[in-house]
């Protein structure tokens, strides 16, 4: 029998990196180590020190490898997927000059206001990029540190998305996938590399970028001799370009062209998001038109206010989480860092609909409705871009598949059932993006497809009783949300 070899999947969060030891045969998750980040920032900044990342990628293998038993010679490769849209500025050694603007770093709404009217409005970018600038977009980002930074943005020699910039640490090469590039508003998904003209809109050159490589399994380097000391690995393992969060986390479920398409997905977690894998190229400005990492699309709504909101929510009541109840005739829009999806980036929380009989529990219920059918919302315009017709009852029927933190949680989980009216499925494993990205490690290490490799290991695999039959769908409460949401996004939420 031949000896075990297994791959690292490394998951850089906005709050913390976690690193997936994975048997690269059975896709068997060994063990995940992890370690934590720092976010600052007050009002609408969110900034973090890259190096912080690197630390933390460090002690997360170390740790995996500790708890997994396996000798750090079995190790054949590695992949890092990252926290999508953050803005890495690098001077001429490398090394970071300023702390990173995060996605949701909302201080550059006024640049994503500014960048859609000047290339002529919404249609103009999503036909280019299949995405319009708003304030987590890191064209957007680039921008403000032009108008608010300018002695940092002048020095600046590479520019790197999270996962770029550690994948250079892994490597020493500059490297990232069309799925996380996608994510930038300069590259096209449209001609599939960056794009001249947006790079001259935004005073930015493509030298400053790294290379875009064929998929996020591809190979780009080999593990480096100083790296490897960093991590205590071999040198010269495979080192894959990697993806963004999402991407990763629909290759770890077996989206893909070797795999599922078009079955929506759900990821209740600090966002809300709500994509899937489709072989169409999605034209809508009401999503992120994205790139998967596999060749395929992958259309995808994102809302800034999930779960750290509606946490928020029952810390301010004095409630535990699941203590909760349907809201009742409150209506509460828990937008505590402005919103992406609707863009209102200026927004705070709106609460409407109290009366004398108003209990805590139904606040908090409501606050769960809120973020729940923000996202929801969003589904409808994301089946239309694959293609779909969402009244289709094949279409409506397809189970969703829900992830993230707030799949563990009883109360998100019986929400988005009462909303959605569809059946969920909670795949076993709460580790998709690190399990994702080892798939990428294993095709890297010369596995093959990623898609492909997920699906056999069968990392998207549903859980013992997470099935859960369709409710009947609460549409009072979802028209209450929806017109309180539509009436108050001008006057009141700031839209």
């Amino acid at each position: 029998m031949p000896p075990r070899t297994v791959v690292i999947g490394v998951d850089s969060s906005t709050q913390s990196t976690k690193a997936a030891v994975t048997d690269t045969g059975t896709g068997e998750l060994l063990a995940v180590g992890r370690a934590p980040h720092v976010v600052t920032g007050e009002g609408g900044a969110r900034e973090s020190d890259p190096e912080v990342w690197w630390r933390a990628l460090c002690d997360a293998v170390a740790a995996g490898l500790k708890e997994s038993g396996v000798s750090p010679s079995s190790v054949v490769g590695i992949a890092v997927a990252g926290q999508q849209h953050g803005l890495v500025v690098l001077d001429r050694s490398g090394r970071p000059l300023r702390p990173a603007l995060l996605w949701n770093d909302t201080r550059s709404a006024p640049q994503a206001t500014a960048l859609v009217a000047e290339l002529g409005g919404p249609d103009a970018w999503t036909a280019r990029t299949g995405t319009v600038p708003v304030a987590s977009m890191t064209a957007t980002k680039w921008r403000w540190l032009r108008e608010n930074d300018p002695a940092n943005a002048d020095a600046t020699a590479g520019i790197r998305l999270p996962h770029d910039f550690l994948t250079e640490r892994l490597s020493g090469t500059a490297a990232t996938d069309p799925g996380d590039a996608s994510g930038t508003c300069w590259y096209s998904t449209a001609s599939g590399a960056y794009d001249p003209e947006l790079l001259e809109l935004l005073g930015l050159d493509a030298s400053m970028l790294p290379e875009v490589a064929d998929g996020g399994g591809t190979r780009i380097g080999s593990l480096t001799a100083s790296a490897a000391e960093a991590l205590g690995l071999p040198a010269g393992i495979a080192v894959a370009a990697g993806t963004g969060d999402n991407m990763s986390a629909a290759v770890g479920l077996g989206l893909g062209g070797a795999g599922l398409l078009d079955h929506p997905v759900l990821s209740l977690g600090t966002s809300g998001t709500v994509f899937a894998a489709s072989r169409t190229r999605p034209a809508s400005p009401a999503l992120s038109g994205f790139a998967a990492a596999d060749g395929t699309y992958l259309p995808l709504a994102c809302t800034l206010n999930c779960t750290l909101a509606v946490d928020k929510v029952a810390t301010l009541l004095g409630l535990h989480r699941d203590d909760a109840a349907p809201g009742g005739e409150a209506v509460l829009l828990p937008y505590l860092d402005g919103e992406r999806t609707p863009d209102l980036p200026t927004s705070s929380g709106l609460l409407t609909g109290l009366r004398h009989d108003t209990t805590p529990q139904q606040l908090l219920g409501a606050a769960y409705e809120g973020a729940a059918f923000t996202v929801l919302r969003a589904m409808d315009e994301l089946l239309r871009a694959c293609g779909l017709d969402p009244a289709d009852p094949e279409v409506a029927g397809r189970p969703l598949r829900l992830i993230g933190g707030g799949a563990q949680g009883r109360t998100w989980v019986e929400t988005v059932r009462r909303l959605s009216g569809r059946p969920l499925i909670v795949p076993g494993s709460g580790e998709l993006v690190a399990l994702g990205a080892a798939a990428l490690a294993a095709s890297a290490a010369g596995g093959g497809d990623p898609v492909a490799i997920a699906t056999r290991w069968n990392t998207g695999a549903d859980s013992i009783d997470a099935e859960l039959p369709p409710l009947e769908r609460d549409t009072e409460t979802w028209e209450r949300v929806g017109s309180v949401l539509d009436r108050a996004a001008g006057p009141l939420l700031g839209g």
